[in-house]
This record gives C-alpha cells, structure tokens and sequence, in this order.
C-alpha cells in the first residue's frame, strides 16, 4: 500500500498565518492592532494571490516588521506634528499679539477653520488603499464626532477668552493643572494605571509650569479690571477641564476605531462642527468685521501681514490638533497629555530664539524639569515594553517546554505501544 502525504488545506494555512498574526498584535495596544490590521490587510491578499502557500511563519513575520517599522513611521510623523503645530502656533499667536492684534473671536475660529487640510491625507488613504473613505461611521460614532466637535469648539472660545484676559503667568499657571486632571480622567474612563513614572512626570512637569509661570509675573496685560479677571480665570479652569475631559473620552471611543484613517476622518467632522460653532458665534458677535477692521486699522504691519498670521496660524493649529488626536489613538490619551506640556518648555526656547525673549533662572530650571519628567516618561514605557517582551519571552520558552515534554510523552508511548504489538 502507498502512503499518501495530505496536504494541508488552504483554510488550515490560513488560520494559522491568523494565529501568526495576532500574536505579533498583542504588543499593541488594541487601537494600534486596529491600525496595523488595516494597514497589513492589502498586503496579505497581495500575497496571497501571487502564489502558493509558502512558508507561512516567514510571511508573517516579514508582514509583522513591516507593520511595526509602518506603526512607528506614523507614530512619528503624529508627533512631529504635534511638535510642528504647537511651537508654531505659540510663536504665531505671540507674533498676533505684539503687532497688536487682539480680537478673542479670530483666536477661536483659526484653531479650527482649517479642517479643509484634512482632505489631503483622506484623499491620499482613498487612493493607496482600498478602503473606501468614511467606512465604518455608524450613526453613534457620527454623533458622538458632532458633539465633541461642538465640545471642541467651547474649549476653543474658554481658550482664547482666558488668553486675552490673563496675564501670560496666571494663564500658564492654570494650564498647568491640565495634565493632573487628565491623569484623573484617564484613570476614570480608562482605566489607566498609576506607576512610578506616570506620577512622577506629572509632578515634575506641572512642577515646571508653575515655575514658568512665576518667571513671567511682570506680564500683565494694561487695563486689567477685577471682572475681566475672573472671567479669564473660569474660562481657563474650564478650558483645561474640558481639554483633560476630551482627551481620555477620544481614547474610548478610539478603541471601536477600525483604523487611522477613521481618526482623520473623524477629527474632520469635530473640526467641521466646532467651525460652524466659531463661525455663527462670530456672525452673531460681529467677528467678521473684527478681522477686517482689525487688518486695516490695528494691525501694525499691514493687511497683507495680518491675513498671511492668520493664514499661517490656521495651519497649525490644525497641525496640532491633529498630532494629539494621532498620539491619542496610536498610544494613550496619557501619554497625548504628556507630550502636549513638555512641548511648553520647547515653547519657551522658541520665544527666546525667535523673538529674543529674556532666558533667565527660572525659565532654564523649567525647561530642564520638562526635559526631565518627559525622559522619565519615555524610560518608563521603556521599561514596560521590556518587561513585556521578557514575559512573551518566557511564556513562548515555557510554551515549547510543554510542546517538547508533551512530543516526549507521545514517542514514549508509541514505542511501549509498538513493543506491545510487537510481542503480541
């Protein structure tokens, strides 16, 4: 009689490329899966499709490199962003102020009017891949990116309320608290877990806030009423309230996310939203003709400068809000937090270079602080993403261990089993 060798069926190969697969997911976090599962879907049907089964273990793990090397690719482009879109805006915003602009409506609609730019990388995900633009948007996940929006666009107007009635310190000091309540938050919504060096970035970073608030006390704007006060100073409360809020409530909803281009896609419908917002609240209050008067009679430099700040400004704010979102879905709403204050030691090395700002005592032991609790930070999820592995580690040795002793048991018994039949 022949023997005949079954070939394994394509289904089998399948589920075990799936098997594969999944466990080169489970480093990530279950948004970033998401994310490396779309990004490897076209691969894997291309693959597929040019022959053969092939050997399955190496296919895999080429497609799971490609995936990581992808992941930390747009981990970085979010953050550079991020980077680009908050030191920008700082710089801009200051530009804004010294050539004596001033309008609280012009600095809430230029942090969002720019949701046209997010067409650019929906077009470019509709053209690369074959997922077809805004698929996956249930009605819930609509309304929800509408309200937010809505939400988005409050914060925005608290935002520039308190930038134009506080002084620079009062306004950083306050600030400041945002990452404490987002800490909160996080752990709330979330669940996020508390360790050594969460808390201690925290601390050290609202630490160097509050430094950098005290080194800017002498600027206090001219005209300073006791109302005017308080009424930048609630809207300031409220603003890094809503912003600790926002942060870890995205993070949820990024969870049911099915990939990057989703978070684009929503982030243009919340900007969308909070545009409409600025814009009623600025046709309503007379913003429109702010901006004109503002550009032809109290801008220093002219209409042509004045409209290019504005333009300018609308792009990174634009880029910075979209960094966060990015950071958000691709690690955690933490650590999105993290990145956003430590930028504010950045900012102030900005100001000092780009407008030849004062750097004295206190400005060098805060931006040494942010520097610090940042490092920490990044150490920290270092060493996480260590222990992870040496745990993955051990349990694939200890995995094997039992395969072997299981492989041993089975030779052991077929032999006992053929000396059986054999004597028999």
């Amino acid at each position: 009689m022949e023997l005949s060798v079954q070939q394994p069926s394509p289904a089998l190969n399948q589920n075990r490329q799936q098997d594969h697969q999944q466990a080169a997911y489970d480093q990530y976090s279950p948004a970033a899966a998401c994310f490396i599962r779309s990004v490897l879907a076209k691969i894997i049907m291309c693959s597929n499709n040019k022959g053969g089964t092939g050997r399955v273990s190496t296919r895999s793990q080429m497609q799971a490199e490609f995936g990581k090397r992808y992941y930390m690719i747009l981990l970085g482009i979010n953050y550079m962003c991020l980077f680009l879109g908050s030191v920008s805006s700082s710089l801009l915003s200051k530009f804004y102020f010294n050539h004596k602009g001033g309008s609280r409506w012009v600095s809430t609609w230029v942090q969002c009017a720019g949701f046209p730019l997010l067409l650019f990388p929906i077009c470019f995900f509709k053209i690369f891949t074959v997922r077809k633009s805004f698929t996956g948007f249930t009605p819930k996940i609509m309304c929800l990116s509408i309200l937010i929006g809505l939400l988005l666009g409050v914060n925005n107007l608290l935002f520039s309320w308190g930038n134009s009635y506080l002084p620079v310190s009062t306004n950083s000091l306050v600030l400041s608290t945002q990452l404490a309540f987002t800490l909160v938050t996080s752990m709330i919504i979330v669940k996020q877990k508390i360790t050594f060096p969460n808390l201690n970035c925290v601390m050290v970073l609202t630490l160097s806030s509050v430094i950098l608030a005290l080194g800017s006390s002498h600027d206090k704007p001219i005209g300073l009423t006791k109302a005017k006060y308080f009424k930048g100073f609630f809207s300031t409360v409220g603003a890094g309230l809503m912003f600790a809020l926002y942060l870890p409530v995205m993070e949820k909803i990024y969870q049911k996310v099915d990939c990057y281009a989703m978070v684009v896609e929503m982030q243009l419908v919340m900007e969308i939203a909070a545009t409409a917002l600025a814009t009623v609240g600025m046709a309503a209050d007379g913003g429109f003709s702010e901006m004109k008067t503002e550009s032809l009679k109290v801008f220093d430099l002219g209409p042509k400068a004045y409209w290019l700040t504005v333009g300018f400004n609308v792009v990174t704010w634009q880029l910075c809000f979209m960094g966060t979102a990015g950071m958000v879905f691709l690690t955690t709403s933490l650590t999105g937090g993290v990145c956003m204050t430590a930028l504010m030691g950045i900012n102030v090395l900005g100001g000092v270079l780009v407008y030849g700002d004062h750097f004295g005592g206190l400005k060098a032991v805060s931006t040494l602080l942010c520097v610090w609790g940042f490092c920490s930070y990044i150490y920290g999820i270092y060493m996480n993403m260590k222990e992870e592995e040496k745990k993955e580690e051990e349990k694939k040795t200890e995995n094997c261990r039992e395969k072997n002793v299981k492989k041993m048991n089975s030779d052991h018994i077929m032999e006992l089993a053929e000396i059986v039949t054999h004597n028999a």
